[in-house]
């Protein structure tokens, strides 16, 4: 067993009582997409953030409580996802891209 959540990374050695986390997977046609772009913008839609996918198409942000706005750019499309992430818990995140 390696501790990590189901179907994410682990949270192995994090702090939970101090961190927020945002994490997730990308993925077209049930695939997981490397290389894409996952930016993280704030409840008035302003940037924040912006991570790589992992070649097994993970992400993580470490972000403050309240509500945000995942935006993955992958060659040919744009998709939005609306996470809330609170204190001591992980927000897990599945980010389908259209085929």
């Amino acid at each position: 067993m390696c501790g990590a959540t189901a179907g994410g990374l682990s949270i192995e050695g994090l702090d939970m009582a101090k961190e927020t986390v945002i994490q997730g997977v990308v993925s077209r046609a049930g695939e997981p997409v490397g290389g894409a772009y996952v930016r993280l913008l704030d409840g008035t839609g302003e940037f924040t953030a912006e991570v790589p996918t992992s070649a097994t198409g993970h992400f993580r942000f470490f972000a403050a409580p309240g509500s945000w706005t995942l935006r993955t750019l992958a060659p040919g499309a744009q998709v939005d996802r609306q996470v809330v992430a609170q204190l001591g818990e992980v927000a897990e995140v599945e980010v389908a891209i259209p085929a």
